[in-house]
């Protein structure tokens, strides 16, 4: 067992040291090799080691590593500009992880309102099950009661209803609502899709009432669900996205991007880092940027996802007693089990595959976006001598 007492106790990892990783496959210390089908959680997109992110790395260290944001950052403007001529967004700010693309997201949504006149704008109204992150205020805007427990007093402002109740979204939403925040497919909350009709349905709802839509792409964005952001498969967009996880392919790296109308309003002086943006994660995020929009590279992320979902619903139709459900978009799938999902994930771990679990009982699948059909079928099979094992 390998001796973590110098180490905070917030993670509890098992006994596996893993010293490497090459594609899909990681190898321990005692050279067994398992498949990821975790990748990190959804961060290592383009798996491990890959060719083209190293290379990036390399070159990039050896130039320079850190200014911080007192200078121009060598392939921010770049990089930035990728990211809004993809998507929705006028302008972006670099964060370091999911957790600090949201708070810059929940702190533009209310500077928004403020510059407008309207101070009293503070509400950000979210839906039970999400996850945002664990800083003070994204863990308040998600209101996991678990995660908030030993905190002290919640923060005012937030609140969260049903998992896609838009009545109840409804009936949240009013004249002091800054934002509504979602994650288009729920990750820790049990890997839950928002449909499209609902995506649209909630944006309509934020237009009525002058709200801001945050959508929180840290886990589902970055070629995910099969295209670069899973937003764009309803026809809507958010007025904020949260990205993170994917776009540094392992690097740590985030950005908050948003349109001219919110963005105008974060002026020097109301939001920074130090870290974010700088010069190593550039080089990263701009290969991980040119490997997603190569040709063909999202077509076969779609292709594979259909494959694994095809075999997971086999492992549906042949153990109905343990799987109740296959849900999920693209390669973010999840089981939902009505045995114990950790029962599942221990022993395909032991037999080389890693997977992970989520709220809801289910076994979480998220492989890097380069995974073959080959391997899907190899993962489905550890997964089917799994649920028998652990429902015997």
């Amino acid at each position: 067992m390998l001796d973590r007492r110098t180490i905070f106790p917030t993670y509890k990892p098992p006994a596996l040291d893993i010293v490497s990783g090459s594609g899909v496959t990681v190898t321990a210390s005692d050279g067994r090799e398992y498949l990821d089908f975790i990748a990190g959680i959804a961060v290592n997109s383009l798996g491990h080691c890959h060719p083209a992110l190293v290379g990036a790395l390399q070159r990039q260290s050896e130039k320079l590593w850190h200014l911080s944001n007192m200078f121009d950052v060598s392939g921010q403007r770049e990089l930035a500009a990728r990211y809004c001529d993809a998507s929705f967004a006028d302008a972006v700010f670099f964060t370091n992880s999911g957790a600090e693309s949201v708070e810059c997201a929940l702190k533009a949504a209310r500077r928004f309102h403020h510059a407008n006149g309207a101070e009293d704008r503070i509400k950000v109204i979210g839906f039970e099950g999400a996850f945002h992150g664990r800083t003070y205020a994204s863990i308040n805007a998600a209101g996991n009661p678990n995660y908030l427990k030993g905190f002290g007093p919640a923060l005012p402002g937030y609140g969260q209803v049903p998992f896609a109740d838009l009545d109840a979204l409804r009936g949240a939403v009013d004249d002091a609502t800054a934002a509504v925040i979602l994650e288009p497919v729920q990750g820790e909350g049990g890997v839950r899709p928002f449909t499209d009709d609902q995506l649209r349905a909630v944006r309509r709802i934020c237009d009525d009432a002058g709200a801001l839509l945050i959508f929180d792409e840290v886990q589902s964005g970055a070629g995910r669900t099969g295209k670069l952001f899973a937003y764009e498969w309803s026809g809507v967009a958010p007025d904020i996205m949260a990205l993170a996880k994917g776009v540094g392919g392992g690097f740590p790296l985030g950005l908050c991007a948003a349109t001219k109308d919110v963005a105008q309003h974060m002026v020097v002086g109301t939001h920074g880092t130090t870290y974010g943006g700088n010069a190593l994660a550039m080089a990263v995020g701009l290969a991980v940027m040119d490997e997603m929009q190569r040709p063909g590279f999202l077509d076969h992320v779609n292709a594979v996802a259909a494959h694994l979902r095809k075999g997971l619903n086999g492992l549906h139709a042949k153990h109905g007693y343990a799987v109740r459900d296959v849900r999920g978009k693209g390669l973010l799938l999840g089981l939902e089990m009505t045995i114990p999902n950790i029962a599942v994930r221990d022993f395909a771990r032991d037999n080389g595959l890693i997977v992970g679990v989520a709220g809801g009982n289910v076994v979480r699948l998220a492989p890097p976006l380069i995974v073959s059909e080959a391997q899907a079928d190899t993962a489905v099979a550890i997964l089917d001598r799994a649920i028998a094992a652990a429902a015997s």
